[in-house]
C-alpha cells in the first residue's frame, strides 16, 4: 500500500499550517499508507514549507578587492548577489524564467516605445525613505549620459526621456520600439536607490531589498541582517546572511564539506561525484544560458586580422572541452552567445568543428608568426586554465603557438578581462537575444569585451539588433536574429566553445522551491530571499 499517494490538497494543508503533522499522518494512515512512509511524507511536506530564521552562509567563486557597492560597477556574481540582497529592480526574472513585476506593480505600453511603470506604494528603503518616482528616475540616470562609465550605459542608451506622473508612476520613452524593454529593467545594475536632489549615493548600499548590510569587506565577505520592513511577503526567510568570497575552487569545496558554509556555487565538475557522496550535501544542477568564452579584442593585434580569428576558431576541439572541463555538464558552443534556452536560437547554423586544414589555411593567409598569448585564470570559470591549455594543445597541431599566461584571481575582472587582447571569461547569458547583445555585443556597451564595433559585419549587426527590437512579426524577427548569430560566428572576436550548467553544492538543511532559476547561478542570484532552512 506504500505506493498510494495522499490527495494533493492534504499535503498543501500541512505546508500551509492549517493541519498539524499528527493530523497529516492520521490521514495518511487512513488512506492505507504505512507509518514509515507517512512519516517520510510528512517530513518532506514540512521541509517544503518556508520557515523564517537562521543564518545562511554562501561561499561564492567570485569577488574581488576592487569590487564596490555601486551597481554601475558590478561585474561578477558576488557583486550581483550583494546588490540583489540590499536592493530590487523594477522587474525580475522569476524561478520559472518568466518576467514579473518587482518594484513596479505593473508595466504597460501601446507601442513598445513609451513604457509606463506603475510603482508599488508604501515601499521603503532601508534608511526609512519611501520610494517614489524620483528615486527611479535618478537611479536610471546614474547609468546614463556621455560621462557615464556604467556597465549598463549601453542598456540605458535607448532611453530618450524619463519623467514622473505623480509619485508612483514613471514614463520612459525610448528612441524606438523595444518589446523586450521590461526585461532590461530587471538587469542587476539597474537597482533602484534612494535619491536626494536628483542624485543617488551609489556607494551607500541602501536599497529596498530583504537584507541590510552590516559589514562590507570587498573580496572577502559581506554580512547582512534581515530587513524587518521588507515589502515582499513570504520572502527573505533568513535572519542573517553572509556571503563569502572563496575564489579558490579547493577552498570553496572544503568549506562546504566541513560545514563552514551552507551553499557553494561554481562547483568544479571534477568534484561533483565527490561532493555527491557527502551525506550532508545535495548537488543542485541547473541548465540555462551560462557560457564560457575566450574573447579576442579585434582592436588589438593580432586579433584585428579576420583570418587569424578564424584560424583560432577552427583550431579548437569543442567537444573535448565539454568532456574534459565540464565532464559532460554542458554542451558545445558555436561562437555566439545565444543558447538553446533562448527563443531565437539559430539551430540551423552549421556547428563549427575542429578543422586543421581550414585552421592552417586561414593562419597562413593571416601572415602571422610567433606566440599568441591567452590570459587565463580559474576566476573566470572552474578549469579555465586547463581549458586554455587544451586550446593551446589543439592549436599546436595546426602550427599555431599559443602561450597560456596564468593570471592572479584577485583583480582579474578589473585588470585582465576587457583589457588584455585575449583571455578566458564567462557570461551568465540573458533570457532574451536583445538583452544579451546590449550587454556585451552592441557598439555602445562598456562590456563589449571583443571591441567588435567597426568592421562591416559589426555595423550590419548593430543595424539588425536595433531593427529587431521593433519587429513584431515572429518569422521576420527570427530571421533577423539568425543573421545576428551568423555575423558574430563568422566575423566577431568571441570564441564561445561551450555552454555550462550551474552546479551548486547545498546543505541538506537548506530547502528551496521546485523551480530554481537558471538565468544566473544561485537561483538567479536570489537564493537569499527564495530559499530557507528546512
Amino acid at each position: 500500500m506504500s505506493n498510494i499517494l495522499l490527495p494533493d490538497h492534504i499535503s498543501k494543508e500541512l505546508t500551509k499550517g492549517t493541519i498539524s503533522r499528527r493530523q497529516f499522518i492520521m490521514s495518511a494512515l487512513a488512506a492505507g499508507i504505512v507509518l514509515p512512509t507517512a512519516l517520510t511524507m510528512a517530513d518532506k511536506a514540512m521541509a517544503a514549507t518556508p520557515k523564517q530564521g537562521g543564518k545562511l552562509r554562501i561561499g561564492m567563486g567570485h569577488g574581488s578587492t576592487t569590487d564596490t557597492l555601486d551597481p554601475a560597477t558590478f561585474e561578477n556574481s558576488m557583486a550581483t548577489h550583494i546588490g540583489f540582497s540590499y536592493g530590487n529592480c523594477l522587474t525580475e526574472v522569476g524561478p520559472d524564467g518568466k518576467l514579473r513585476p518587482e518594484l513596479a506593480e505593473s508595466y504597460e505600453s501601446s507601442d513598445a516605445k513609451t513604457w509606463v511603470f506603475n510603482l508599488r506604494k508604501d515601499v521603503t528603503f532601508s534608511n526609512g525613505k519611501t520610494m517614489v518616482a524620483e528615486d527611479v528616475i535618478a537611479s536610471l540616470q546614474h547609468h546614463m549620459g556621455k560621462d557615464s562609465k556604467s556597465a549598463a550605459k549601453g542598456l540605458t542608451k535607448p532611453i530618450v526621456s524619463i519623467k514622473a506622473d505623480g509619485p508612483n508612476k514613471v514614463i520612459i520613452e525610448l528612441d524606438g520600439p523595444n518589446a523586450g524593454f521590461p526585461f532590461i529593467a530587471s538587469d542587476y545594475h539597474l537597482l533602484i536607490l534612494p535619491s536626494k536632489d536628483g542624485k543617488v549615493d551609489a556607494q551607500a548600499g541602501i536599497g529596498t531589498g530583504g537584507y541590510i548590510i552590516e559589514k562590507y569587506e570587498p573580496g572577502v565577505r559581506t554580512s547582512f541582517k534581515r530587513n524587518p520592513n521588507y515589502w515582499k511577503a513570504d520572502s527573505a526567510y533568513f535572519d542573517e546572511l553572509e556571503l563569502l568570497s572563496l575564489t579558490d575552487t579547493t577552498a570553496r569545496q572544503n568549506a562546504i564539506m566541513n560545514g563552514d558554509v551552507d551553499v557553494i556555487d561554481k562547483v568544479d565538475p571534477k568534484t561533483v561525484a565527490l561532493l555527491a557522496r557527502v551525506p550532508t550535501l545535495d548537488i543542485l544542477e541547473v541548465a540555462g544560458t551560462l557560457h564560457y568564452t575566450m574573447p579576442m579584442r579585434v582592436d588589438a593585434a593580432p586579433f584585428d586580422n579576420l583570418d587569424l580569428r578564424l584560424a583560432l576558431k577552427h583550431s579548437i576541439k569543442r567537444q573535448e572541452l565539454v568532456d574534459k572541463i565540464l565532464l559532460g555538464h554542458g554542451v558545445v558552443g558555436n561562437d555566439h552567445p545565444i543558447s538553446t534556452a533562448n527563443p531565437y536560437h539559430a539551430g540551423d547554423l552549421a556547428q563549427r568543428e575542429f578543422d586543421p586544414e581550414k585552421a592552417a589555411m586561414h593562419y597562413k593567409k593571416s601572415g602571422h608568426s610567433g606566440k599568441i598569448q591567452l590570459s587565463a585564470s580559474d576566476a573566470a570559470f572552474a578549469g579555465a586554465v586547463d581549458a586554455a591549455q587544451l586550446v593551446a594543445a589543439s592549436a599546436k597541431e595546426v602550427g599555431i603557438d599559443i602561450e597560456v599566461v596564468r593570471e592572479p584571481s584577485d583583480g582579474y575582472w578589473s585588470n585582465v578581462w576587457n583589457k588584455k587582447p585575449w583571455c578566458t571569461c564567462y557570461w551568465g547569458g540573458r533570457p532574451t537575444e536583445d538583452w544579451m547583445y546590449q550587454s556585451a555585443y552592441v557598439d555602445s556597451t562598456e562590456w563589449n569585451d571583443t571591441a567588435w564595433k567597426d568592421t562591416p559585419d559589426a555595423k550590419r549587426f548593430n543595424e539588425i539588433v536595433k531593427a529587431a527590437r521593433a519587429e513584431l512579426d515572429e518569422a521576420k524577427r527570427a530571421s533577423m536574429y539568425f543573421e545576428t548569430q551568423q555575423l558574430i560566428h563568422n566575423d566577431g572576436g568571441a570564441v564561445v566553445p561551450m555552454f555550462a550548467n550551474h552546479i551548486h553544492a547545498v546543505s541538506k538543511k537548506v530547502a528551496h522551491g521546485e523551480q530554481v532559476a537558471g538565468n544566473w547561478e544561485l537561483d538567479g542570484d536570489k537564493a537569499h530571499e527564495r530559499w530557507w532552512f528546512a
